[in-house]
């Protein structure tokens, strides 16, 4: 009998049963989701189910994952293979003699690697839409053509269409967690150091980071325990006494009427079970979008001799924003980043006594793919929403979860859960109180 992949079940459950019939169910899964990935590992996926399935029946000690189905996002090395980035113009590039460290912790781990998930062109855009490899189509909404998000679409969308149990992609200005929010998944950014970035195709080196959408914040936490350099332990903690600051600068703003009301019966869930929560001024963020120029700064810097020579090649949106970093002189860009230390100093004061921030991940629900793709103004317009909210956590070298949020049967909305640098276990136990509440 095949076995389907049910999404109700955490990691821990599922690997304590058979993993081949799941694996072989979610690769027949693969076709009915076109431009969810560039590349599939069928065999080795199977041989690593078929391991994990051995171990179990012979009593011997099972990975953490144990057979089960995880993506990788176009962006990590595999040993042998040319690292793509979700572009074309990579083709010339060498192979990767060894895996990304994060892609070996998995392998150790048992995972069955089912492929790499298609991506926004080197991971620069918030929106998920490839020009080279097509847009994975948002499994939320089974009516019309709506954008996954990005820059790790085909990671989310292999995750909502229940055909991974996890999927692994980077986040620089919330590209785990804008298309977590907008395909109703559990979307984590850890605190940047946390995560070793070795093998793994840079955007912006100071903001950078890597972890998982899932189901479950306590699959997220799981994955973290590989994939990271230390295991987190959480706390069981309830909502009652919880301190959580709702910012009013910037973040709600432009707010569509879902996410607004979504957002706000959830506020009045947490109120419910005794969490306070506190509307703050918190007018630093309006200093954000001055200071958070890297990722232009530092992909330019990376792609100009590639952008001088094939950058016709490129997603030429991509190519404009990656553009914008030409004209910053090395004084500048070290006043930026004495701006940003003095910036989180005066964020650090200012969050003292919370036990989060609260925000709406993104302030939309996920738009139709047909006009962005007809419109610049109203792809980059989109684009600067979706960022908007969840880069202010990657300028902050801060943590955050996204969690559903949203009304069973309506479009996805997400909810932040947000802290500072190195706060991530008590972010990550807050966001699993939260979660059971909502």
């Amino acid at each position: 009998m095949t076995q389907h992949l049910n999404t109700s079940a955490g990691i821990a459950q599922l690997c304590q049963t058979a993993s081949t019939s799941l694996v072989r169910a979610s690769l027949e899964k693969i076709g009915a989701h076109p431009a969810t990935f560039t590349h599939v590992y069928a065999e080795s996926a199977i041989t690593a189910a078929m391991t994990a399935d051995e171990k179990r029946k012979t009593g011997q000690q099972l990975g953490a994952l144990a057979g089960l189905p995880i993506s990788i996002k176009d962006l990590f090395d595999v040993a042998g293979e040319i690292t793509m980035a979700g572009s074309t113009v990579r083709s010339i590039a060498s192979p990767a003699v060894n895996d990304a460290t994060v892609v070996t912790r998995l392998r150790h781990a048992g995972a069955a690697i089912l492929g790499k998930t298609n991506m926004t062109e080197f991971a620069f855009s918030g929106v998920g839409i490839n020009p080279h490899y097509g847009t994975p189509i948002n499994p939320a909404d089974n009516k019309v053509a709506r954008i996954p998000g990005g820059s790790s679409s085909g990671a989310a969308v292999s995750v909502a269409a229940g055909i991974c149990v996890a999927g692994i992609g980077s986040d620089t200005g919330g590209s785990i967690r804008i298309p977590a929010a907008l395909c109703g998944l559990v979307g984590f950014k850890p605190t940047m150091r946390r995560v070793p970035f070795t093998g793994t195709f840079p955007l912006a080196s100071s903001l950078d980071t890597i972890c998982a959408m899932t189901h479950s914040v306590d699959d997220c936490h799981l994955i973290d325990s590989i994939i990271a350099d230390q295991a987190l332990t959480l706390k069981k903690l309830t909502l009652k006494g919880l301190r959580f600051a709702v910012p009013q600068t910037l973040v709600m703003e432009n707010m569509d009427i879902h996410v607004a009301a979504s957002f706000a019966a959830a506020l009045s869930k947490l109120s419910a079970a005794g969490a306070v929560i506190v509307d703050v001024p918190l007018s630093l963020l309006a200093e954000a979008p001055t200071i958070n120029l890297f990722a232009p700064i530092e992909a330019y810097a990376h792609h100009q001799a590639m952008l001088k020579n094939h950058g016709d090649a490129y997603d030429q949106r991509v190519a404009q924003r990656m553009r914008l970093g030409e004209k910053y002189q090395p004084d500048e860009i070290t006043a930026l980043h004495q701006a940003r230390q003095n910036w989180i100093k005066k964020m650090e004061l200012e969050l003292r006594g919370f036990d989060a921030l609260l925000m709406p991940t993104v302030p939309l629900t996920a738009p139709e793919i047909a006009p962005l793709l007809e419109s610049d103004d109203v792809f980059f317009n989109t684009n600067r929403l979706l960022l908007r909210n969840p880069s202010i956590i990657n300028l902050l070298d801060g943590c955050a979860v996204s969690l559903p949020c949203h009304d069973q049967g309506s479009l996805p909305v997400g909810l932040m859960v947000a802290g500072l640098a190195m706060t991530d276990g008590h972010i990550l136990a807050v966001s699993r109180a939260i979660e059971a509440a909502l």
